[in-house]
């Protein structure tokens, strides 16, 4: 008789008795969800903001979502097809890089697809992102500021002095231009005058069908999806899990 893909013992090695406990008990939170729901999604997000993850966290409260800790959900699922807890969860794990997340429901495919499709917000960009558009300001006074906030303004850059006691742009100035790399101080101008560059939305890349063992690949993985600041953050976490 075949070995059962079930019968699995996980070796987490060089990791504290809290952490290796946390760890453990994920691996079998995942398994466990692996065997009640019908269907598991690979989900990417852009613009990561934690508010409106936790706002699809509530609409779907009948699902549940997974984020983080990809290397932890790689070994829950299985890395290749000799340690998957399932057959073809091994092409699962393969997508998990950078900013991604399990979502395991009884929703199909397409009642999937067409509610992510709807949920995006516009947000502020952060430092990091690119302009999506040129933005320059106009001398003038700037009446929306009190006072007190002209020394801040000057100290990002903006060309400002008081008169009579109103913040005032003394000439025109270009806050960005399309394409630019966004530093700290243009997302912090871009911020106070109001301006959203960053939607945040989340694609769904995947589907594992659990009655049939079937993969299928929706999108096609970006280039660069993985982000370095991620990757670090996972193997520190994750240490050991190998």
């Amino acid at each position: 008789m075949p070995k059962s893909k079930r019968d699995k013992k996980v070796s987490l090695t060089k990791t504290s008795k809290k952490g290796l406990e946390v760890k453990q008990n994920l691996i079998e939170e995942l398994r466990k969800c692996v065997d009640t729901y019908k269907y598991l999604f690979t989900f990417s997000v852009a613009n990561m903001r934690n508010n409106k993850l936790k706002d699809i966290r509530n609409g779907w409260k009948h699902s549940r979502m997974f984020f983080g800790k990809n290397k932890v959900m790689m070994v829950a699922l299985g890395r290749s097809p000799t340690d998957e807890y399932k057959d073809n969860l091994h092409q699962v794990s393969k997508h998990l890089k950078g900013e991604v997340g399990l979502l395991f429901t009884n929703r199909t495919k397409e009642e999937v697809i067409e509610w992510f499709l709807k949920f995006k917000e516009t947000d502020f960009a952060r430092a990091g992102n690119k302009a999506t558009f040129t933005v320059s300001l106009d001398m003038g006074p700037l009446e929306q500021f009190p006072h007190s906030m002209e020394p801040q303004l000057r100290q990002l850059g903006l060309p400002t002095a008081l008169k009579k006691g109103v913040v005032t742009l003394v000439s025109d100035y270009e806050v960005c231009k399309e394409g630019d790399v966004l530093t700290p101080e243009q997302a912090r101008v871009l911020k106070l005058f109001g301006y959203t560059m960053a939607e945040f939305k989340v694609t769904i890349r995947s589907v594992w069908h659990a009655e049939t063992g079937e993969f299928e690949q929706l999108v096609e993985d970006a280039e660069g999806l993985a982000d370095d600041e991620m990757k670090e953050e996972e193997d520190e976490d994750a240490e050991g899990d190998d």
